[in-house]
């Protein structure tokens, strides 16, 4: 079941997804187009939209197979020409994905990647000003902590030599087998911002001079942004457990969504300064100081790891839960009930990206050890929604 909160006080959550998925439909192949969306893909046709929100139902059509054959695919980076950049977490690697012919290319390997457990290459972003400066920012796993760094990625370079060596911007982020968020994302301000979590160290997301169980944002060097929370401080916000999805809607709103324990999944809205609740509150908790989130899901049917905005909603990738979610908003709330998408179809899934108007990319994540793969599996699918 899920449910739908105010924005009052809370936190937390996070969960252990565990193996398990159903068999997926045939697909077009990689760089084609699908003529007709598989069993399940699709929802009743959407109400008119009122002038207060998206419709109520929505609709999600799998248009196509940008890639397949991925190992471990977790961040995904969208290049200014429609190409794609993809982390694999176990290998350390990074690809480039020709979305026209679903050819995959390596790019080069990033160094003091440490993969275990949870860990390894994680998020990716490319810089705002990629155009001039050519940087990749990635997340990862050492054998010390997580950390970001930046690399300049040149294809004019042979196959698997394109990345340059990574420039650490920001580091000393807490490591563990679990829990190491690792989304990150450049804000509508240009500024970079990282989930966070507290590597099974419920302590570390209530303490603001931990990094672990946080969002945090600074400048594209690693510093700490003028009117963050606190001065010289990257810490955005806290009481997180394990956040995976960041998002910000046409409104700049930021929103993210994280791992709950046992109970409760959840969907939050952002504020600077606010505490989320973790490990004291978990899902819909009422608790004075702390912010409740929005949206709130069992742990079988969410897991919440990479979640977009377009079209009005927050699309939410599920990995225990095997499904996508639609999360309605007219402004920061809901209008309807979150609505689930192939449910079981493709198995887990990891990461969504906006492509603007009504596409969206999405992940599956059946080669990270928890899934069960099968033929083609890890792919990237293109999805028309609304």
């Amino acid at each position: 079941m899920f449910a739908l909160v105010g924005c009052g006080a809370l936190l937390a959550a996070g969960c252990s997804p565990p193996p398990g998925t159903g068999a997926r439909p045939s697909e077009a192949p990689p760089g084609t187009t699908a003529g007709s969306a598989p069993p399940g893909a699709s929802a009743s046709p959407s109400p008119s939209a009122s002038p207060s929100g998206p419709a109520a139902k929505g609709r999600v059509t799998v248009s196509g197979v940008a890639a397949q054959g991925l190992e471990s695919p977790w961040g995904v980076a969208p290049l200014p020409d429609g190409n794609l950049l993809v982390a694999s977490r176990d290998k350390g690697t990074i690809s480039r994905v020709d979305v026209g012919t679903g050819a995959v290319t390596p790019v080069g390997k990033v160094p003091g990647v440490a993969p275990g457990g949870e860990g390894g290459l994680l998020g990716l972003a490319v810089s705002p000003s990629f155009a001039s400066d050519l940087m990749v920012y990635a997340y990862f796993t050492t054998e010390s902590d997580n950390r970001i760094a930046r690399l300049r990625y040149d294809e004019k370079r042979p196959a698997g030599e394109q990345l340059g060596a990574p420039d650490t911007v920001f580091r000393g982020i807490p490591k563990g087998l679990i829990h190491n968020g690792g989304r990150i994302a450049f804000g509508p301000d240009k500024m970079l911002y990282a989930g966070t979590g507290e590597t099974g160290e419920t302590g570390l997301a209530q303490d603001k001079k931990s990094l672990g169980g946080k969002i945090l944002r600074m400048t594209p060097d690693g510093e700490p942004v003028h009117g963050n929370p606190e001065a010289d401080s990257v810490v955005y916000s806290y009481g997180h457990r394990n956040v995976q999805g960041l998002a910000w809607d046409k409104d700049k709103r930021l929103w993210a969504a994280e791992f709950g324990q046992n109970t409760w999944d959840e969907l939050n809205l952002i504020e600077p300064g606010a505490n989320y609740g973790w490990p004291e509150a978990e899902g819909k908790a009422g608790k004075p100081g702390m912010r409740d989130p929005v949206a709130v899901w069992k742990t079988d049917e969410a897991s919440p790891s990479g979640i977009a905005w377009a079209q009005g909603s927050v699309w939410m990738a599920g990995l225990r839960g095997q499904r996508l979610w639609r999360i309605p908003l007219a402004g920061a709330t809901p209008v309807a009930e979150p609505e689930a998408f192939l449910s079981g179809e493709y198995g887990r899934l990891r990461t969504v990206v906006a492509l603007g108007g009504d596409r969206l990319l999405l992940v599956t994540s059946e080669t990270d050890g928890r899934g069960s793969p099968e033929a083609g599996d890890d792919r990237i699918l293109t999805l028309t929604v609304e």
